[in-house]
């Protein structure tokens, strides 16, 4: 099958004008930096006063790299269990996962959102499970993270990012 489309008279053909689809590869996945900390084995907390709540941190970052159309891009997770009762920390896990991108046909000005957002979704799941694994090798429950909204991430940094950058003295609207 061609890209091919007759031309009005039907003699002879020539290729039809697609725009060119975007195009992702993974070229490497890889754990930048994984820390976990137990600090209930550290300090030997006695676990019948323990009741765990769980805080979820996620940044993202990304970069050109010297080859064209490659892009790094790292999700940063950071997962603390506190015990509700008297705020002491049980355990920490901080997680940088990266990824090398192979990125085409993404008009310039979509990149950006592109990269922050479809491309740390495709790194989540490898992500959910190293934390899972972690934890539970740590000597706790596995934490199985819910699926992170990469859009809103998004739109609240472009958003943080543009109050930051306006005047102190600049009326809000």
């Amino acid at each position: 099958m061609t890209d091919e489309t007759p031309k009005e008279n039907g003699d002879a053909t020539q290729p039809a004008a697609n725009p060119q689809q975007p195009r992702m590869q993974i070229l490497a996945q890889f754990t930048r930096d994984l820390s976990f900390e137990n600090i209930v084995a550290q300090k030997g907390l006695n676990g019948a006063d323990v009741k765990p709540e769980i805080s979820v941190q996620v940044s993202l970052d990304a970069r050109k790299r010297g080859t064209e159309n490659q892009y790094e891009v790292i999700s940063k997770f950071k997962v603390e269990s506190k015990n509700s009762g008297d705020g002491s920390s049980l355990f920490l896990c901080e997680l940088d996962y990266g990824g090398v991108f192979h990125i085409e046909g993404v008009p310039e000005e979509q990149l950006h959102p592109f990269l922050m957002i479809e491309c740390p979704r495709m790194l989540f799941p490898f992500v959910r499970r190293i934390i899972s694994d972690t934890t539970r090798d740590g000597g706790f429950p596995p934490v199985n993270l819910d699926p992170v909204d990469f859009v809103a991430l998004y739109r609240r940094e472009i958003a943080r990012r543009a109050q930051a950058e306006r005047p102190a003295d600049a009326p809000v609207s």
